[in-house]
């Protein structure tokens, strides 16, 4: 199908971005690498009146690093995260996830921040971004405020995002010389994630010293493991542990049974894919 009419408008700008969202009203679409927006208004399931593209705001784009985090710019594209050599050193279970990223034509077009802020369940970038504690920079007309990523997911494909606001940058705390892996499983190769794990994890002396878990598509955003997380730490890094660990996976999760999987199958996932994530991410 043939999207419906529409202006359209390529701010240089941050700031003449939210401007001219603002001026759009509730029916403007902020559009970034377009790979999740362009089939949507194909099928005409929206129909903006002004289309704001932010493709030509070159401060939206890159990483760089501040302090003890990471700062990735929301229009940097998954294939430059995935080889971005601050990312592989101090946020090693991004790079892997980004790798994941359905394929290669789509992780050069498709966005770190698009895929953020269209926030499906899914997805799978949000699981990693939860796990890793980041934060999420927007701006309005109103200013600049930073959202945790524990509370920018708020249901299926709603942000905390509030009208005429974009997402600008992400903040990462640094996780050097952590262990990760990012287990995916799914029916066919490039396809959505049945569920997937989101696992970093810090060894010390052979005990695991901390660790982060989150899961994708468990629920209406992504779920953080921390029943997994806590029975792993001060724990052996042993096959034995991180199995053990892993059976506290569902706990506290709501998956969705559709054509792909039922609720229980889904836990089931969750339960055998956390045990592979660490497993993986220590070595064991």
């Amino acid at each position: 199908m043939i999207p419906a009419a529409f202006d359209y408008v390529a701010p240089t700008t941050v700031d003449d971005a939210v401007r001219a969202l603002s001026e759009a009203g509730e029916d403007a679409k902020v559009i970034a690498g377009g790979q999740s927006l362009l089939p949507v208004l194909r099928m005409r399931l929206a129909t903006p009146s002004k289309l704001i593209d932010l493709g030509r705001v070159p401060e939206l784009r890159g990483v760089r690093e501040d302090g003890d985090k990471l700062v990735i710019g929301a229009m940097t594209t998954h294939y430059d995260v995935q080889r971005d050599a601050l990312i592989a050193e101090h946020a090693p279970l991004l790079a892997l996830t980004t790798n994941m990223i359905a394929d290669p034509q789509v992780r050069h077009r498709g966005t770190f921040g698009g895929s953020l802020a269209h926030a499906d369940p899914a997805g799978d970038l949000p699981a990693p971004v939860l796990a890793l504690d980041a934060e999420m920079v927007v701006r309005g007309m109103d200013g600049t405020r930073t959202v945790p990523a524990a509370e920018f997911f708020t249901d299926f494909f709603t942000t905390a995002l509030r009208p005429g606001e974009i997402l600008v940058e992400v903040r990462v705390p640094k996780t050097t010389g952590w262990n990760a892996h990012y287990e995916k499983f799914n029916r066919v190769a490039q396809a959505w994630s049945i569920v997937a794990v989101a696992a970093t994890v810090r060894v010390d002396g052979g005990a695991i010293a901390q660790a982060r878990v989150a899961l994708t598509n468990m629920g209406a955003t992504p779920v953080r493991a921390t029943s997994v997380e806590q029975a792993l730490v001060g724990q052996p890094a042993t096959a034995e542990t991180i199995r053990s660990a892993a059976e506290h996976a569902a706990e506290g999760t709501s998956p969705p049974t559709d054509g792909n999987a039922d609720a229980e199958y889904r836990q089931h996932l969750a339960r055998v894919l956390t045990s592979r994530a660490v497993s993986a991410a220590v070595g064991a």
